[in-house]
């Protein structure tokens, strides 16, 4: 099973937010999903992303795979550099 870190799109028409949610990769994009791990809404300047930091390193070193938008959603954050260094001080060790 693989698992991915996507979007999932809430909110009225026209007017979208989004869920940053982990979800088994066959299930479509507003199914059901594993866990919640924040949100996202790009319709408020500068755009508002809203990650739970701890959540979603867990779901990285479990080895989920984040999607495109998502993963640049983790570097904006600065999510993913944090990631990446604690997988490179592991590795050194």
């Amino acid at each position: 099973m693989s698992v991915k870190i996507r979007l999932k799109r809430t909110g009225m028409k026209k007017a979208p937010s989004y869920r940053v949610v982990v979800a088994d990769s066959r299930s479509p994009r507003d199914g059901r999903i594993i866990e919640n791990i924040g949100w996202y809404n790009p319709r408020v300047e500068p755009s508002a992303i809203n990650i739970n930091e701890e959540k979603a390193l867990g779901w990285l070193k479990n080895g989920a795979q984040p999607t495109e938008s998502v993963e640049s959603l983790l570097k904006r954050s600065g999510i993913l550099a944090r990631f990446e260094a604690e997988k490179s001080s592991t590795s050194a060790e």
